[in-house]
């Protein structure tokens, strides 16, 4: 990932809590909200979007790019992938 980007979490608010958690530090931006959403964004600003397996997530970064965003990038394999490697997440439903 992109050192000093910002995480966005296009998921809804019961995936960002639920079995996969979140990346700390990530944003949550439902994908039906993101163009509302990044209205008051830095078009230069890095961005990278984030989703369950990187299917919409891609989608949001598609939006983006065609809004004029110019550094956003799709976290390949999503929270899946990122839950696999052991990596930290927050916001974990208690099992």
């Amino acid at each position: 990932m992109h050192a000093g980007a910002r995480l966005i979490d296009v998921r809804e608010i019961n995936e960002f809590t639920a079995e996969l958690g979140h990346i700390p530090g990530a944003e949550l931006v439902p994908l039906g909200t993101i163009e509302h959403a990044a209205k008051d964004w830095d078009k230069l600003a890095p961005l990278v979007m984030i989703c369950r397996s990187g299917g919409r997530s891609a989608r949001a970064t598609q939006t983006l790019k065609r809004l004029g965003f110019k550094e956003v990038v799709n976290m390949k394999g999503g929270m899946l992938a990122y839950n696999q490697a052991g990596l930290p997440v927050e916001g974990k439903n208690a099992s």
